[in-house]
Parts: C-alpha cells; structure tokens; sequence
C-alpha cells in the first residue's frame, strides 16, 4: 500500500506544480457535512491511506501529515507505517495546528498558497482556516480546485440509489408539519428560508429515507426551504414514481441536484439562514441575496427530541435487538470452546442473528468486534488482514447496531471468554461504574451533556484512568446512528438536554498492547420531578441486554450501583426471556442473577 500512496502523492504535487499551490488539505467529508460518506468523497482515505471517520491528510511538496482524534491513534499510526504521512495527535499536548505546521514546513517555500476543495470544507472551517494560516506566515488559502479530478483515474460516481417513503407510523409527523415548524423557527430568527445540506436532516424533514451511504439511510440531496416553496435538488433517476408522487402530494418540488448553486444565486427572498457549521464553503459563497444570517440550523435541535411514534418504535427495535444479541453471547462462548471462531466470523454471526428480526434493514455502522489488544484500538474493525482467531480467555469487546424500520440501535458489551487477570477485572468494574454512575443521573432540564459527563469519568480519574472519545451521542430514528446537536464529553457542548432526546453513555479504558474495555446502552431522556427549583431529568436505558457480571470485582460497586445493575437485569429478563427458547431463556436467567 505504501508504494500506492507514493505514487498518488507523486501525482498530487504534479498537479500542485501546475496550479502553484505550495500545498493541500483533505478534510473528511463531503459536500453535505457527513460523518460517513459515499465512496466518491473519501479523497483524504484515497491519498492517505487511513480509512477512519475523522482525520485531515495535508501534502506539502515535500511532506505530508495526517491529523485524528483519539480514537484512532493506534489505527492511523498502523495504517500510515512506511508512507510519508506523519500521525498528529489532536489534543495531544505539543501537536501544532494544521496552520501552525504549515506555516512551519513552507517557511522557505516560493508559493504561499495551500489548496481546500471548498465543496467539501464547512463555511466555518474555511474561514477559520484563512484566518490562521494569514497569521501563520502570511498563507492564503485557495478553494475552487479539486486535484482528485484529475488524480484520480477510477473516481467512484454520485450514488444514485433510490428514494422510499418513510411511512408516518414510524416518522410520527406528516413532513409538511415539520416543515411548517421550520419556517416559524426560521421567522423567529427573521430568516425567510435556508437551504438544508445535512443528508440526515433532510430525511427526517421530508420523511425519506435512502441508501447512498453505507449503514446510514439516507440519500445525496440539498433542501432549499423559502418563504413560500421548498425545493429539493437531487438527481431524479433516484426518485422512483411513489416518490415523486408523495413530493407533489407534499407541495416539494424537485430539481437537479448540480443546480442547487444556480437556485441560491437566484433565491428569491430578502434573507437567508446560513449554517456556517453546515454548508460547505462554495454554497455558502454563492449566497446573493441582501441579508445573510449566520446562525446554526434550527433542524438538528428539532430532530433530536423524539416524538412519541419515534419512542415507541425505539423501544420495540431496541426489543428485537436485544433478542438478536441474547441469541449472539448465548451461542459465543461454546462457538469459542469448540474452536475456529474469529473477529470476523462473531461479527458475521451477529448479524445473522440480527437479520432474522423482523423490519431488520442492515447494521447502523461497522461492527468493532476486537479480541485482546485490538480492544485498545477504540474503533477497530477486522479485515482480513487483521482478524483474529478467539480463545476461552480474556475479553471481546463488541460494538454494534442495527437499522430497524422503526429504530436504529447501538451497543456495547465487553464479554469475558475465559479467565481474566486482575487488572482486565478491576479495570472492567471500573467502567462499569462509570456506566451506571451516569445512568442513575438526575439534572435540571437545560443543562448540556458536558456538564454532566464528569459522573461518568469520576470513578475513573480517581484512579488516575480516562478516555478521550465522548461519553455519549444522540441516535437517530432508522436514521445516523450518531446525531448531535447534543452530546456527553469533556469538550464544551453547549446544547441543552431536552425530554424526548437519545443518547448513548458509553466510557471506556484502553491500554494499548493489552486490551480495552467498553460498556454502551442507548439511553432516553425523559422527565423526573418538578419542584421549586425547576424542572429535572433522568434517563432510561431502552437497550435491553446482559452485563457481563463474570468481569466484576463486587467490592468496588457501591450499594447503589449494585442495585442498579440488578434493577437492569431483572427488566432485562422480564423484557426477553418470553420471546426466547428454552435453553436461551435457561441462559438469559444466569446472566442476569442478581449480585
């Protein structure tokens, strides 16, 4: 691979030379702001090699770095071996910038100005990028070239997967409610429209979903919402005749999707809500009319509380799902004993299981099935190249989900194969207690997931442990599984937690070399009391599944966490065991035996 990526760098700084660009950057993501993207966005893993979610590759004419989080520290530092690209740590003390590196490696260049394809970089980011890199030497910072044109000779096409209706027993609101609700938000911020890029949004809004991107369903399109229509740009061939039909039923029209720049160019009304954080920086650009308001979207905030035909489809997916994954670690161990079970051939067996449920539409991301030290790798995912055989020993750490009709699901147990040392078992009950300490929170409503997060992280840094991921995410419904605006971290968040909204509480511990240790439910916001201070909250688990108590050191669970966990288990069984059979139920009933 490594020769590969030489010859594509090769071919990169031809081009640069041409263009007289002292270098280029390669964000992650494309036109739409998306997490995971269709094959035709993925430049940065294409010229790097690092196929993680989140990461920014920079080539100069005689360097190369490649910028991640914490979660892929160990993968990237594997998959860049033997290429140019040096791994920078983000939020590592002593990591520089992307401006502050560049700034250093083209001090002595003759050009001084760096490429971004603008379609592909945020508003914010561009202009943040522009600020930087002026105060870092004076660069500037080109956005109207995009060298994976030219470089790239089998450059995948636009998905042109089809559209289907999202039926309203499951999206709980006709679209033109929503739509309606949109417009009195844009109106309180004296916006006449905006134009909607987030793929996730415009499903949720339209009650559409798609297939253009793996394990999200969701489908490549702009939503331009004016004063009086609302216009969707997106290649027709896509809607089959049911669609078009339900768009004309919903007063949408439809036009090409290459003409959204055109349509904006022309939009007719006097101001215009822009997502800085959202739109990509040439849409943005391409803005005219005589008011810009720059303000984030009102519609992820609406989307993240769920109404009540979302909740209920939520507990009832979340009800198959724990079917699937009680049948899985029912079947594990023994598959283990027998021998020739593997990362690969666990995840494959989950996903059998998973599939033989009813309004099962695929895994809502790829499955992290790590033995042993790949734990420590937080968003390992084998290959072939890497899969690893299981033995009755040490743990498995598995994260999955699923997309159901009705919910989209997303799990994490970390099972015990076999006997354990006593730092794997102390190390596992500590996470544990960081699990269950945020799951028995209570909060004023208003408060943002950041200020609680530190419940979850307390039992761990007194034992001077931490993670760096998120502690929690929203989940969508049958939609991405990881949906803001709010989420659970150390790093400011400032979006308020509301009744209605999903999130994940997922702490982990990995030591690299050694193994790693996670424990997830999806959880639902819901109200608790009101008193004379005001409204507080409390969350639900809706994830129904065992905790491995073969791991726990009791000790070091508190009375009250002890009764938690057995709290857990017994709605777990209840929940289960009457949909399972005799020897599943005989299973289920010794997983969740009170401590």
């Amino acid at each position: 691979m490594k020769e590969v990526i030489s010859e594509r760098l090769q071919a990169l700084r031809k081009e640069l030379r041409r263009e007289h660009l002292a270098a280029f950057i390669f964000p992650s993501g494309d036109p739409h702001g998306s997490e995971y993207v269709p094959d035709r966005w993925k430049g940065r893993e294409w010229i790097s090699g690092f196929d993680g979610s989140a990461g920014t590759a920079v080539v100069t004419m005689h360097s190369a770095a490649l910028w991640t989080d914490s979660r892929y520290f160990i993968a990237a530092a594997q998959q860049l071996s033997g290429t140019e690209f040096q791994l920078m740590k983000m939020k590592v003390p002593g990591t520089p910038t992307i401006a502050q590196w560049l700034g250093k490696e083209l001090a002595d260049s003759k050009e001084k100005e760096a490429g971004i394809d603008g379609m592909i970089a945020s508003y914010n980011d561009v202009c943040s990028l522009k600020t930087e890199l002026k105060q870092s030497g004076g660069l500037l910072l080109r956005t109207n070239f995009d060298p994976l044109e030219r470089i790239w000779p089998d450059r995948p096409k636009r998905p042109m997967e089809k559209v289907q209706v999202h039926d309203l027993s499951y999206a709980g609101e006709p679209a033109p409610d929503k739509l309606a609700r949109v417009r009195k938000a844009l109106r309180a911020r004296h916006a006449d429209g905006t134009l909607v890029s987030a793929l996730d949004d415009i499903a949720w809004l339209l009650n559409l979903r798609g297939s253009d991107v793996a394990c999200n369903p969701v489908f490549v399109s702009y939503l331009l919402i004016a004063s009086r229509k609302t216009t969707l740009f997106v290649d027709e061939e896509k809607l089959p005749a049911d669609v078009k039909k339900y768009l004309r039923e919903i007063d949408v029209d439809v036009k090409p999707y290459d003409k959204v720049a055109k349509a904006l160019a022309a939009y007719p009304d006097y101001s215009i809500l822009v997502d800085g954080a959202q739109l990509n920086f040439r849409l943005a650009a391409m803005v005219r009319c005589p008011q810009i308001i720059f303000a984030p979207s009102p519609v992820p905030a609406m989307k993240a509380v769920k109404n009540a035909a979302e909740i209920r489809g939520f507990k009832a997916a979340m009800l198959r799902d724990g079917v699937a994954m009680t049948k899985f670690l029912c079947w594990l161990k023994p598959a283990v004993a027998r021998g020739g079970e593997t990362e690969l051939s666990a995840s494959k067996k989950l996903e059998a299981f998973r599939a033989e449920q009813e309004l099962y539409r695929g895994p809502s991301f790829e499955t992290i099935a790590a033995y042993g030290a790949h734990g420590a790798i937080v968003h390992y995912e084998p290959t072939e190249a890497t899969d690893s055989p299981l033995r009755s020993e040490g743990f498995l750490l598995l994260d999955s989900g699923a997309q159901y009709l009705d919910g989209t699901t997303d799990i994490t147990r970390t099972i015990a194969l076999g006997p354990l040392t006593d730092e794997e078992r102390r190390v596992y009950t500590l996470v544990l207690k960081a699990h269950i300490r945020l799951e028995l929170a209570t909060f004023p409503a208003g408060a943002a997931g950041t200020q609680i997060d530190s419940l979850a992280r307390e039992p761990l840094w007194r034992e001077g442990l931490n993670f760096l991921h998120g502690t929690g995410h929203g989940v969508g419904s049958f939609l991405n599984v990881h949906e803001g605006p709010h989420q659970i971290r150390m790093e400011w968040v400032g979006t308020p937690l509301r009744a209605g909204m999903t999130v994940t509480d997922e702490p982990g511990i990995y030591l690299e070399g050694r193994f790693g240790v996670r424990i997830e439910n999806t959880l639902l916001i819901k109200d608790f009391k009101k008193s004379e201070f005001g409204e507080f909250l409390q969350m639900e688990p809706l994830t129904l599944c065992p905790i491995d108590t073969a791991p726990v050191v009791r000790e070091l669970l508190s009375d009250e966490e002890t009764a938690w966990l057995n709290s857990y288990h017994q709605r777990v069984f209840e929940a289960l065991a009457p949909l399972l059979d005799g020897d599943e139920q005989a299973w289920l009933r010794a997983s969740t035996r009170p401590l």
